[in-house]
Protein backbone atom coordinates (compact mmCIF):
# COMPACT_ATOMS: atom_id res chain seq x y z
CA UNK A 1 0.00 0.00 0.00
CA UNK A 2 0.96 3.64 -0.39
CA UNK A 3 3.58 4.53 2.20
CA UNK A 4 2.48 8.14 2.69
CA UNK A 5 -1.15 7.09 3.17
CA UNK A 6 -0.01 4.50 5.71
CA UNK A 7 1.75 7.17 7.77
CA UNK A 8 -1.31 9.44 7.61
CA UNK A 9 -3.64 6.65 8.68
CA UNK A 10 -1.35 5.62 11.54
CA UNK A 11 -1.15 9.16 12.97
CA UNK A 12 -4.93 9.57 12.68
CA UNK A 13 -5.52 6.31 14.58
CA UNK A 14 -3.09 7.42 17.29
CA UNK A 15 -4.67 10.87 17.55
CA UNK A 16 -8.28 9.66 17.60
CA UNK A 17 -7.67 6.58 19.79
CA UNK A 18 -9.50 4.14 17.54
CA UNK A 19 -9.95 2.74 14.05
CA UNK A 20 -13.56 3.85 13.63
CA UNK A 21 -12.90 7.46 14.60
CA UNK A 22 -9.89 7.56 12.28
CA UNK A 23 -11.97 6.09 9.46
CA UNK A 24 -14.56 8.86 9.85
CA UNK A 25 -11.88 11.58 9.76
CA UNK A 26 -10.22 10.03 6.72
CA UNK A 27 -13.48 9.24 4.93
CA UNK A 28 -12.55 5.59 4.42
CA UNK A 29 -13.84 2.28 5.76
CA UNK A 30 -12.70 0.85 9.10
CA UNK A 31 -11.49 -2.23 7.24
CA UNK A 32 -9.29 -0.10 5.00
CA UNK A 33 -7.84 1.69 8.06
CA UNK A 34 -7.06 -1.68 9.63
CA UNK A 35 -5.45 -2.91 6.41
CA UNK A 36 -3.16 0.12 6.24
CA UNK A 37 -2.04 -0.36 9.85
CA UNK A 38 -1.46 -4.06 9.30
CA UNK A 39 0.57 -3.42 6.17
CA UNK A 40 2.68 -0.81 8.00
CA UNK A 41 3.40 -3.13 10.92
CA UNK A 42 4.23 -5.99 8.55
CA UNK A 43 6.67 -3.83 6.61
CA UNK A 44 8.39 -2.60 9.78
CA UNK A 45 8.25 -5.97 11.54
CA UNK A 46 7.01 -4.38 14.79
CA UNK A 47 3.75 -3.82 16.63
CA UNK A 48 2.85 -0.13 16.69
CA UNK A 49 -0.55 -0.31 18.39
CA UNK A 50 -2.04 -2.20 21.31
CA UNK A 51 -5.60 -3.17 20.41
CA UNK A 52 -8.38 -3.98 22.89
CA UNK A 53 -12.12 -4.07 22.43
CA UNK A 54 -12.37 -0.65 24.12
CA UNK A 55 -9.43 1.37 22.85
CA UNK A 56 -6.25 1.50 20.81
CA UNK A 57 -3.00 2.76 22.32
CA UNK A 58 0.59 3.18 21.15
CA UNK A 59 3.30 0.71 22.03
CA UNK A 60 6.68 2.12 23.07
CA UNK A 61 7.96 1.58 19.53
CA UNK A 62 4.73 3.02 18.18
CA UNK A 63 5.12 6.18 20.27
CA UNK A 64 8.65 6.82 18.98
CA UNK A 65 7.52 6.09 15.42
CA UNK A 66 4.50 8.37 15.84
CA UNK A 67 6.70 11.34 16.81
CA UNK A 68 8.83 10.84 13.70
CA UNK A 69 5.73 10.48 11.51
CA UNK A 70 4.27 13.73 12.83
CA UNK A 71 7.52 15.53 11.99
CA UNK A 72 7.58 14.04 8.49
CA UNK A 73 3.96 14.97 7.78
CA UNK A 74 4.51 18.53 9.04
CA UNK A 75 7.54 18.91 6.76
CA UNK A 76 5.48 17.65 3.82
CA UNK A 77 2.73 20.14 4.61
CA UNK A 78 5.33 22.94 4.74
CA UNK A 79 6.72 21.78 1.38
CA UNK A 80 3.22 21.78 -0.12
CA UNK A 81 2.59 25.30 1.14
CA UNK A 82 5.92 26.51 -0.21
CA UNK A 83 5.27 24.96 -3.61
CA UNK A 84 1.80 26.49 -3.71
CA UNK A 85 3.19 29.91 -2.84
CA UNK A 86 5.80 29.67 -5.60
CA UNK A 87 3.09 28.70 -8.05
CA UNK A 88 0.99 31.72 -7.11
CA UNK A 89 3.76 34.36 -6.94
CA UNK A 90 7.08 34.45 -8.81
CA UNK A 91 9.97 33.36 -6.63
CA UNK A 92 13.51 32.21 -7.16
CA UNK A 93 15.72 32.58 -10.22
CA UNK A 94 14.33 32.89 -13.75
CA UNK A 95 16.87 31.59 -16.28
CA UNK A 96 16.63 33.29 -19.68
CA UNK A 97 18.45 32.88 -22.98
CA UNK A 98 18.17 35.35 -25.83
CA UNK A 99 20.01 36.49 -28.93
CA UNK A 100 22.46 39.37 -28.98
CA UNK A 101 20.34 41.63 -31.20
CA UNK A 102 17.02 41.02 -29.45
CA UNK A 103 18.25 41.56 -25.90
CA UNK A 104 17.36 45.24 -26.47
CA UNK A 105 13.68 44.22 -26.54
CA UNK A 106 13.92 41.82 -23.60
CA UNK A 107 15.97 44.01 -21.23
CA UNK A 108 13.13 46.46 -20.35
CA UNK A 109 10.86 43.51 -19.56
CA UNK A 110 13.50 42.08 -17.21
CA UNK A 111 13.70 45.42 -15.42
CA UNK A 112 9.93 45.58 -15.01
CA UNK A 113 9.80 41.95 -13.81
CA UNK A 114 12.43 42.52 -11.11
CA UNK A 115 10.79 45.76 -10.00
CA UNK A 116 7.34 44.19 -9.81
CA UNK A 117 8.27 40.91 -8.08
CA UNK A 118 10.56 41.50 -5.13
CA UNK A 119 12.75 38.61 -4.10
CA UNK A 120 13.13 37.27 -7.65
CA UNK A 121 16.36 36.99 -9.60
CA UNK A 122 17.09 36.74 -13.33
CA UNK A 123 19.99 34.79 -14.82
CA UNK A 124 20.30 36.14 -18.38
CA UNK A 125 22.51 34.46 -20.98
CA UNK A 126 23.07 36.02 -24.39
CA UNK A 127 24.37 34.20 -27.44
CA UNK A 128 23.80 33.04 -30.99
CA UNK A 129 23.47 29.27 -30.65
CA UNK A 130 20.88 26.57 -30.28
CA UNK A 131 20.20 25.81 -26.63
CA UNK A 132 18.82 22.71 -24.91
CA UNK A 133 16.34 24.04 -22.37
CA UNK A 134 16.08 21.02 -20.11
CA UNK A 135 19.72 19.95 -20.22
CA UNK A 136 20.92 23.52 -19.60
CA UNK A 137 18.23 24.30 -17.01
CA UNK A 138 16.88 27.27 -18.99
CA UNK A 139 13.33 28.42 -18.20
CA UNK A 140 12.66 30.52 -21.32
CA UNK A 141 14.48 31.12 -24.60
CA UNK A 142 13.50 34.16 -26.68
CA UNK A 143 13.99 33.27 -30.36
CA UNK A 144 13.25 34.78 -33.76
CA UNK A 145 12.42 31.52 -35.56
CA UNK A 146 10.63 28.33 -34.43
CA UNK A 147 12.81 25.85 -32.51
CA UNK A 148 13.83 22.59 -34.20
CA UNK A 149 12.46 20.58 -31.24
CA UNK A 150 8.72 20.22 -31.84
CA UNK A 151 8.12 19.00 -28.27
CA UNK A 152 8.80 22.48 -26.86
CA UNK A 153 6.03 24.99 -26.14
CA UNK A 154 6.11 28.07 -28.38
CA UNK A 155 4.36 31.31 -27.38
CA UNK A 156 4.20 33.88 -30.18
CA UNK A 157 5.21 37.40 -29.10
CA UNK A 158 5.46 39.48 -32.28
CA UNK A 159 5.44 39.10 -36.05
CA UNK A 160 8.43 40.36 -38.04
CA UNK A 161 10.02 40.26 -41.50
CA UNK A 162 13.49 40.48 -42.95
CA UNK A 163 14.41 43.31 -45.27
CA UNK A 164 16.35 42.70 -48.49
CA UNK A 165 19.16 45.23 -48.80
CA UNK A 166 22.73 45.94 -49.87
CA UNK A 167 25.23 48.80 -49.92
CA UNK A 168 25.03 51.37 -52.73
CA UNK A 169 28.65 50.53 -53.57
CA UNK A 170 27.67 46.91 -54.23
CA UNK A 171 25.08 47.98 -56.82
CA UNK A 172 27.63 50.19 -58.54
CA UNK A 173 29.91 47.25 -59.27
CA UNK A 174 27.37 44.47 -59.92
CA UNK A 175 24.48 43.86 -62.33
CA UNK A 176 21.15 45.55 -61.46
CA UNK A 177 18.57 43.75 -59.34
CA UNK A 178 15.11 44.30 -60.87
CA UNK A 179 13.45 40.90 -60.39
CA UNK A 180 13.71 38.11 -57.84
CA UNK A 181 15.41 35.90 -60.40
CA UNK A 182 18.25 38.41 -60.59
CA UNK A 183 19.24 37.50 -57.02
CA UNK A 184 20.50 34.11 -58.21
CA UNK A 185 23.41 35.90 -59.92
CA UNK A 186 24.50 37.80 -56.81
CA UNK A 187 26.38 37.11 -53.60
CA UNK A 188 23.94 36.50 -50.75
CA UNK A 189 24.47 36.80 -46.99
CA UNK A 190 22.09 35.49 -44.36
CA UNK A 191 21.87 33.94 -40.92
CA UNK A 192 22.58 30.27 -40.37
CA UNK A 193 19.25 30.29 -38.49
CA UNK A 194 17.27 31.21 -41.59
CA UNK A 195 15.00 28.13 -41.74
CA UNK A 196 14.94 27.77 -45.54
CA UNK A 197 18.69 27.72 -46.09
CA UNK A 198 19.73 29.13 -49.48
CA UNK A 199 16.13 29.23 -50.72
CA UNK A 200 15.12 32.78 -49.92
CA UNK A 201 11.35 33.17 -49.80
CA UNK A 202 9.25 36.22 -50.57
CA UNK A 203 5.59 37.21 -50.94
CA UNK A 204 4.27 39.34 -53.78
CA UNK A 205 1.47 41.90 -53.52
CA UNK A 206 -1.18 39.16 -53.81
CA UNK A 207 0.34 37.13 -50.99
CA UNK A 208 1.75 34.44 -53.28
CA UNK A 209 5.04 32.90 -52.10
CA UNK A 210 8.09 32.89 -54.37
CA UNK A 211 11.46 31.21 -53.81
CA UNK A 212 14.84 31.97 -55.31
CA UNK A 213 18.01 29.94 -54.87
CA UNK A 214 20.89 32.09 -53.60
CA UNK A 215 24.63 31.53 -53.67
CA UNK A 216 25.73 32.69 -50.24
CA UNK A 217 29.17 34.15 -49.70
CA UNK A 218 28.62 34.47 -45.93
CA UNK A 219 26.45 32.43 -43.59
CA UNK A 220 26.89 32.96 -39.86
CA UNK A 221 24.98 33.13 -36.59
CA UNK A 222 26.34 36.64 -35.99
CA UNK A 223 24.03 39.42 -37.10
CA UNK A 224 26.77 42.00 -36.54
CA UNK A 225 29.19 40.17 -38.85
CA UNK A 226 26.52 40.08 -41.57
CA UNK A 227 25.70 43.77 -41.14
CA UNK A 228 29.36 44.79 -41.34
CA UNK A 229 29.86 42.73 -44.49
CA UNK A 230 26.77 44.23 -46.09
CA UNK A 231 27.77 47.81 -45.28
CA UNK A 232 31.22 47.03 -46.73
CA UNK A 233 29.55 46.14 -50.03
CA UNK A 234 30.25 42.41 -50.03
CA UNK A 235 26.78 41.21 -51.02
CA UNK A 236 23.02 41.23 -50.71
CA UNK A 237 21.81 40.93 -47.12
CA UNK A 238 18.57 39.30 -45.96
CA UNK A 239 18.46 41.17 -42.67
CA UNK A 240 16.15 41.60 -39.67
CA UNK A 241 14.89 45.15 -40.03
CA UNK A 242 15.88 46.11 -36.47
CA UNK A 243 19.50 45.17 -37.28
CA UNK A 244 19.80 47.49 -40.29
CA UNK A 245 17.23 50.25 -39.62
CA UNK A 246 19.87 52.87 -38.80
CA UNK A 247 22.02 51.89 -41.80
CA UNK A 248 19.03 52.24 -44.11
CA UNK A 249 18.11 55.61 -42.64
CA UNK A 250 21.70 56.83 -43.05
CA UNK A 251 21.99 55.53 -46.63
CA UNK A 252 24.71 53.02 -45.84
CA UNK A 253 22.30 50.34 -47.09
CA UNK A 254 19.40 50.51 -49.55
CA UNK A 255 16.28 48.36 -49.81
CA UNK A 256 15.84 46.10 -52.82
CA UNK A 257 12.73 44.84 -54.63
CA UNK A 258 10.13 46.69 -52.53
CA UNK A 259 7.31 44.91 -54.36
CA UNK A 260 8.34 41.65 -52.70
CA UNK A 261 8.26 41.13 -48.93
CA UNK A 262 10.40 38.46 -47.27
CA UNK A 263 8.10 35.87 -45.64
CA UNK A 264 6.84 36.61 -42.14
CA UNK A 265 8.28 35.08 -38.98
CA UNK A 266 7.43 35.25 -35.30
CA UNK A 267 9.46 36.24 -32.29
CA UNK A 268 8.76 33.49 -29.75
CA UNK A 269 9.07 32.62 -26.09
CA UNK A 270 10.05 28.95 -25.97
CA UNK A 271 9.77 26.81 -22.85
CA UNK A 272 9.60 23.15 -21.95
CA UNK A 273 6.32 22.58 -20.08
CA UNK A 274 2.72 23.66 -20.52
CA UNK A 275 1.13 21.97 -17.48
CA UNK A 276 1.66 23.46 -14.01
CA UNK A 277 3.65 26.31 -15.50
CA UNK A 278 5.61 28.05 -12.75
CA UNK A 279 4.58 31.56 -11.76
CA UNK A 280 7.98 33.00 -12.67
CA UNK A 281 7.69 31.72 -16.27
CA UNK A 282 4.00 32.58 -16.63
CA UNK A 283 4.38 36.13 -15.28
CA UNK A 284 7.46 36.90 -17.38
CA UNK A 285 5.73 35.74 -20.56
CA UNK A 286 2.69 37.86 -19.66
CA UNK A 287 4.97 40.89 -19.33
CA UNK A 288 6.61 40.13 -22.69
CA UNK A 289 3.20 40.07 -24.36
CA UNK A 290 2.03 43.23 -22.60
CA UNK A 291 5.18 45.10 -23.60
CA UNK A 292 4.07 45.53 -27.22
CA UNK A 293 7.08 44.08 -29.01
CA UNK A 294 5.56 44.16 -32.52
CA UNK A 295 6.22 47.87 -33.08
CA UNK A 296 9.71 47.68 -31.61
CA UNK A 297 10.84 44.70 -33.66
CA UNK A 298 9.48 46.20 -36.89
CA UNK A 299 11.02 49.71 -37.04
CA UNK A 300 10.49 49.86 -40.83
CA UNK A 301 6.82 48.85 -40.77
CA UNK A 302 4.67 51.10 -42.90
Amino acid sequence: MDRFTGLSVFTQVADSGGFSAAARRLNMSTTMVSNHIQALENRLGVRLLNRTTRKVSLTDVGRAYYERCVDILHHLEDADRAAGAMQATPRGTLRLYTGLHIVQFVAPVITEYLRRYEGTQVDLNIGERDVHLIEENIDIAIQLVPPPDSSLIVRHLAKWRHVLCCAPAYLESHPPIRELADLARHNGMSSVRYPFGNDWRFEDGQGKTHSVRITTSLVTNSGEALRNAAVAGLGVFLAPSFVVAEDLAAGRLVRLLPDYKPVEFSMNAVYAHRHHLSAKVRCFIDLLIAHGLSRQINPLAE
